[in-house]
This record gives structure tokens, sequence and C-alpha cells, in this order.
């Protein structure tokens, strides 16, 4: 007798809604998790809550009514699009109901000064965490017992997860979707936002930038070197691409994704080894050569150097049939 076959449950996720919220962290959890997307089955059934009494005054004077919650015992994830980075009252059970929900396995996703609140349940001691540049000195001071991190895009870890700033929410969110549903449901989703599907670099290259002259030239070069990274790429070639000296080409490239050259070819290469591992069956030698590593060993080097895992490992973790649609993880992970 042939075994029905297990479904798994959709990921049940709250968005946090608050007095004086941040309209546009909030309409990033939306769009990410709320957005209905009948084309994928099992994707995230999401509702808007409040531990607050509404209706609730959002950005700009927008009102928003959600339904009142005293715990989170309905769902697997809960994201919190900002907060107060002063000492915001904080509503009653909420800090309890964060707590409950991790230790059971639940995720937690704060977007910029979202961290704040997380870091106020304790979550965070002893783990890394990350906040918008403009909060790190004040969250650091309220919070010495968090492992703060700079200039990274976001941070997620232990079913616990913070995004940098605003727009890199969308990268965390990106992240988590991957995880759960896989390297093409993800990509999917970034062309539908029109963004990259995983950034490179940290906060650096938002901090008081200078724009760079020769901005467009400089844009063509990296979309170019996309383009060919199962080429041998050096990066005297990408300064000749872009017309400029090897030594001003090295400053205008840390200045504007705060990393090397040879660095972000490396990280490049991983993001499309990553794709190629989730989506074929090419063996290892196949697959470094059209990522441009050139053999094995050293795509495997890269590997565990970046990601801390082996491309195998990788693989077994985050594989997906090419020809069938992927299927989302756990809720819990």
């Amino acid at each position: 007798m042939t075994q029905p076959r297990y479904e798994p449950a959709p990921p049940r996720v709250a968005i946090l809604a608050y007095d004086q919220l941040a309209t546009f962290e909030f309409g990033c959890a939306v769009e990410l998790f709320a957005l209905p997307r009948p084309e994928w089955p099992h994707w995230y059934q999401t509702e808007v809550i409040s531990f607050d009494s509404g209706p609730l005054q959002a950005t700009g004077g927008i009102l928003i009514s959600a339904r009142q919650v005293s715990a989170l015992d309905d769902f697997d994830m809960l994201v919190i699009p900002g907060w107060s980075a002063a000492n915001k009252v904080i509503p009653a059970g909420l800090l309890d109901a964060m707590r409950a929900l991790h230790q059971r396995g639940g995720r937690i996703l704060t977007f910029c000064s979202g961290a704040f609140l997380l870091a106020e349940s304790g979550l965070l001691d002893g783990r890394r965490a990350t906040t918008h540049w403009r909060y790190a000195d004040g969250f650091r001071q309220r919070f010495p017992a968090t492992d703060y991190v700079d200039n990274v895009l976001y941070v997620l870890h232990d079913q616990l997860g913070c995004s940098a700033g605003s727009a890199a929410g969308l990268d965390l969110g990106l992240a988590v979707i991957r995880e759960d549903f896989g390297y093409d449901v993800a990509n999917s989703v970034a062309r539908r936002l029109v963004i990259s599907p995983h950034r490179q670099g940290g906060q650096a290259q938002f901090v008081d930038t200078p724009i760079l002259p020769r901005q467009d030239r400089f844009s063509a070069t990296l979309d170019w070197a996309r383009k060919h990274l199962h080429q041998p790429l050096g990066v005297d070639q990408l300064a000749d691409q872009a017309r400029m000296s090897r030594r001003s080409f090295d400053r205008h490239f840390r200045a504007a994704t705060g990393m090397t050259p040879q660095q972000w070819l490396i990280s490049q290469r991983l993001t499309l080894a990553r794709g190629y591992l989730e989506t074929t069956a090419d063996d290892l030698e196949t697959l470094a050569d059209k990522c441009g590593f050139g053999n094995a060993l050293t795509l495997r080097h890269h590997f565990r150097k970046q990601l801390g895992i082996s491309p195998s490992q990788y693989r077994q973790q985050f594989a997906r049939s090419a020809t069938h649609q992927a299927q989302p993880l756990s809720p819990h992970g």
C-alpha cells in the first residue's frame, strides 16, 4: 500500500506592529512574508499582530489595526520591523513571549533598530548581533553582553536574525527564504523585488561614502565580471576593463564595496557555486570549472574558509531537484 506523501505545514509568521511603527521596515516584512505567492505551495502563513491595544500610529500618521495577542504560541517566526533605540516602554508579556518562541525552536528576525527589542529579551546575550551603524555605539553601551558585529548586512544564527538597516532587512529575509524554500524560490522573490538575491560587502559601503568618479564604467565592469566568472579573471583584467590603473581601481573598489577586488571575485564565485550545488548534480570538478575556481581543491578551500562547511555538506543540506519544485524545510529550520 502506498504511503501518503508528507506535506509540511506552512511556516506561521507574525509581524509585530507597535505604536510609532517604522513604516518602511514594516512594508519590507509584509512584502517578504505576507504577500500571497500561490505559485509555491506551503508558503508562509502570515499575520500582523500587536501586544498593544489599537489602533496604532505609524510613521506619517498612518493608523494600523492589528489583532492583539498576549502570546506567540500560534506562530513559528516573529518579525520585528524596527523599534525605538531609546528606552521605549515594552508591552506586557512581549519579552516573555519572545523567549518562549525561541525556546521551542522558533525564529525571531529584526530589521534595523528592531535589534534593541530582541536584545532587551536577553536572547542576544553571548550571541552575535548587529543593527544600523548610526545606533552601534548606543547598542554596545546598553547591551555589553551581546557580541556586536560591525560591517555586515545581517547576522543569522541559532534562529535569531538581525539586519544592519532598513533595506538590509530584505537581505535577511531573502536569506531566510533561501533557507526554507531553496535557491530558485529566493531568487524569484528577489527578481520580483528587483534587488540582488545576495548582496556582497557590509555597512562600510554605506557610511558617508562619496560618489565615485566614472561610476557608470565601474558598475559596468562589475556587471561584466559577473557574466564572466567562469573565466580565470584577475584583478588586472578588471582594472583594464574599467580603464583604470590597478592602484586607482583597488582604491575605488574598496571604497565602494568594503572589500578587495579579489575578495569580491571569490564571494561572487561562491554565490554561483551555491546555486549550482542546490540545483544541479554536477561533480565538483565540473562545478569548479563553471565558477572559475579552476579545480575542486580550490573550490573546497574557499567554501570551507568562507562558509565553514564543505561543498558536499552544503549540497546535502540545501540541494533541491532541478526538475521538481522546491519544498520548504520545517518551520523550525
